[in-house]
């Protein structure tokens, strides 16, 4: 009994700070004016929330260390399973971003990209994307909330084919997409969103966990990133001709 509710007490407590930390990290970014590079608002002010709240796990990483050295993953690991993991997701992601997006678009159901298409907007959004989305969000949710969630959770789930740790990991990958407000309280979210967030999270993990390294869950998240957004402003811009 004491060993279940010391790993609900642990999972709670990793929760609050893998969900609070981008919220502080996104007020920090509230500070800032982006009207001057950014007027549409559709990539600096999520640069800098993703830069800072990299920098808090960071140190967060450094200070821990000091007191229990553990491997987060800053390293190569076995190359081999990292790039085929990356190769056999990429390939699979992308045939099925292109199917899902012709049926978007054949069933009138299509989500247009939702700022001008303009050169800024198009670079600054991709560059997010590929740059800052994919390795500050898996140092967050595989390096850091994976390996912290090891120390004290050590079962498997899905007969043995993920970690209790990476499928803990993904459902809080996959809140981190909802959005919540206080005053009043209410929670925002899109369900398909969130689903996918926490599907992609338990491959992105697997991929943590049988490469030892957090560089190739970084490239496959940024490349769905790429994929999804990218495929949408060809689109938008094909249908708005």
């Amino acid at each position: 009994m004491n060993k279940v509710l010391k790993s609900i007490l642990w999972v709670l407590f990793l929760s609050l700070i893998l969900l609070g930390v981008p919220r502080l990290s996104g007020m920090i970014a509230n500070l800032f004016d982006y009207q001057a590079t950014d007027p549409d608002g559709a990539y600096a002010w999520i640069s800098v929330r993703h830069m800072f709240q990299a920098l808090i796990f960071v140190i967060f990483i450094v200070v821990l260390n000091i007191f229990k050295p553990l491997e987060y993953g800053f390293g190569w690991g076995n190359k081999e399973v990292g790039k085929k993991y990356v190769l056999s997701f990429t390939v699979i992601f992308c045939a099925g971003s292109f199917v899902s997006h012709l049926l978007t678009i054949l069933t009138s159901s299509f989500q247009q990209f939702p700022y001008p298409l303009t050169a800024s907007n198009i670079i600054g959004q991709l560059s997010f994307q590929l740059l800052l989305s994919g390795p500050s969000e898996e140092l967050i949710f595989r390096a850091f909330a994976i390996t912290m969630l090891g120390i004290v959770i050590k079962n498997r789930g899905f007969n043995g084919k993920a970690s209790a740790a990476n499928i803990i990991a993904a459902v809080i990958f996959g809140l981190a997409h909802m959005s919540f407000s206080f005053a009043p309280f209410a929670v925002v979210y899109n369900p398909f969103q969130v689903v996918m967030a926490t599907v992609l999270g338990l491959f992105y993990g697997d991929c943590y966990e049988k490469s030892k390294s957090m560089y190739y869950p970084m490239m496959m998240h940024s490349i769905s990133n790429i994929v999804m957004v990218g495929l949408t402003i060809i689109a938008t811009f094909i249908l708005s001709r």
